[in-house]
């Protein structure tokens, strides 16, 4: 019983990155990318269907089109339940490696987060793109102060009769920042630090299953291009390359990030 009271601040010393993520995402409310440079909406709709276009009777459609009529109750199932994974699954394991002796690589995961959060924060501002169900409802004509949008995980609210993903998005801090897909980079970060850590084998397995999964429920859902998927990935390894080779080799930091991991590792 006296280890859990002392584990305590150190859990939250690992969550603080996570928590600065939160208020950082609210706050892009405030300023929305497209007050600040011209929305996409017409131009990544067609590279994704010159790059990833598939043909139909009626022509040519995005995977993202296509998926809007064919779908079926396992996959809607199945894609809902990975997506809400996008951020619970790495808090949560933060705060397992830290449980379980692993501070170091708990707060090295929680800051490479953010990082990678900052990175895509900063591609919202950079690109700000309409997402898939977008065009699919209103085609291509930029409409500010477009709500959110369950877009196909509505099928995921009908078949387990809550409105889970509809409360969500209705939470949206802004609709035309499809570019990158951070749903897609959390779980990248995860599985990185995951395979650091010797012993959880199941974790990474586990890990990796979600990262696939949640990519590939971007897509079936109708909220990320195939584009912005790939995207987000790579905004992933940068965040991870930018952390473990820069930040952490910078005198300042580094000192930093040497008294935290003591700290959280100590008896």
């Amino acid at each position: 019983m006296r280890y859990l009271p002392r584990q305590i601040p150190r859990l939250l010393t690992v969550v603080t990155p996570f928590i600065i993520f939160a208020m950082t995402y609210f706050m892009l409310g405030l300023w929305p990318n497209y007050l600040f440079k011209e929305i996409d909406v017409r131009n990544v709709y067609e590279l994704e269907k010159q790059l990833f276009g598939i043909a139909t009777v009626a022509g040519t459609v995005t995977p993202c089109e296509y998926f809007s009529i064919h779908h079926c109750a396992v996959a809607d199932i199945l894609s809902g339940l990975f997506y809400l994974c996008w951020i619970p699954l790495p808090v949560v394991y933060t705060l397992i490696l830290q449980l379980t002796g692993h501070g170091k690589v708990a707060i090295h995961l929680s800051s490479a987060f953010l990082l990678t959060n900052l990175i895509g924060f900063a591609g919202y501002y950079i690109h700000p793109s309409a997402p898939p169900w977008y065009v699919m409802q209103f085609g291509f004509e930029p409409i500010l102060g477009t709500p959110g949008n369950v877009a196909g995980f509505a099928h995921f609210d009908d078949l387990v009769g809550l409105p889970v993903f509809e409360n969500i998005y209705n939470k949206n801090a802004n609709v035309f920042a499809a570019i990158p897909s951070l749903h897609a980079a959390y779980n990248v970060v995860t599985l990185f630090y995951a395979i650091k850590v010797k012993g959880h084998k199941w974790w990474q397995y586990g890990i990796g299953l979600v990262a696939i999964g949640i990519c590939l429920s971007a897509v079936y859902s109708g909220h990320h291009y195939i584009i912005d998927v790939l995207l987000g990935i790579l905004t992933a390894v940068a965040g991870i390359l930018i952390f473990e080779g820069i930040l952490v080799r910078i005198k300042p930091l580094a000192k930093f990030y040497e008294m935290t991991e003591r700290y959280l590792t100590s008896h």
